[in-house]
This record gives structure tokens, C-alpha cells and sequence, in this order.
């Protein structure tokens, strides 16, 4: 049986758990995913108790492991920039197709406050869970990484 659990700043998560979590998404994000110095920074950023905007992560578990995880950071902005912005959310490959995502999802709407934003990928099969939920595509996102 899935069971969801949510974390956020007040949870005051461990480094071992943000490890647990950006070990997962590492593996399960696949090609859509970041490196892991870059996902421990989201991770930072949405379980910090310091930080006026902040966020919070989903996870669910089979058994004790996690088989999905989704990280939501807000934004401090509204309107012009959506409130909260989905950045990282995956199931393990072995447990696709059987409503994770989508229950995952579900109890994200429901937590965030105003708007949520994500970058999906165009051949990434989630995009059409996104776009059943309501998710439109309004904007090509384009970015100039000055490095």
C-alpha cells in the first residue's frame, strides 16, 4: 500500500533525509533530471526554516521506500510569476502507470497556495498526467546561462 508523506521547513528534515530524497530523483528523474549538488540545492531551499519563501517535498513509500517524490519551491512572487513552482517530480520506473504521479500531484494542488509553474520536457510521457490535471502551456521558456 502507498502511503504519502509531506516535509516542509518545520519538519527540520536531516541531511540523511534530503540525501534519501535527492538520491531517488537522481536515479528515477532519468534524462529529465539535474545533477545532484543542484538537486540538494532545491531540497535546501524548500525544507529551510530560514527562508521566507521556502517550499515543500512529497514522498511516497511502499514498504518503507520511496517510490515517488515531488519538490515544490514557492516563488515569493505572485501574479507576474506563479507562487509556487513544481521542480522536481518522479516514480520509480518499476511503479510507473499505477497513479503515483497522479496522487502524488493531487496532494500537491491541494498544499500549494496560488499558481504552480513547472518545466516539462516536450517528449516526456508525465506531460500529458500535467495536462490532465489542468497544466496549459502558455509560454516557451527560453534561457541564456551566462557561464
Amino acid at each position: 500500500m502507498i502511503q504519502l508523506e509531506s516535509l516542509s521547513a518545520i519538519d527540520n528534515a536531516t541531511y540523511l533525509q534530503k540525501n534519501e530524497i535527492a538520491d531517488f530523483l537522481l536515479v528515477h528523474l532519468g534524462k529529465f533530471g539535474d545533477p545532484k549538488e543542484d538537486i540538494m540545492k532545491c531540497l535546501d531551499y524548500a525544507l529551510d526554516a530560514g527562508l521566507q519563501a521556502g517550499g515543500f517535498v512529497i514522498l511516497a513509500r511502499e514498504k518503507g521506500n520511496v517510490v515517488g517524490a515531488l519538490v515544490m519551491n514557492k516563488t515569493g512572487m505572485s501574479g507576474y510569476i506563479p507562487e509556487n513552482i513544481l521542480v522536481y517530480i518522479a516514480v520509480d520506473e518499476r511503479m510507473r502507470g499505477n497513479g503515483i504521479g497522479k496522487k502524488i500531484l493531487d496532494l500537491a494542488i491541494k498544499m500549494a497556495n496560488g499558481a504552480i509553474a513547472l518545466h516539462v520536457e516536450p517528449d516526456n510521457p508525465a506531460r500529458k498526467l500535467y495536462e490532465r490535471l489542468g497544466f496549459t502551456n502558455k509560454y516557451l521558456e527560453m534561457r541564456l546561462n551566462k557561464n
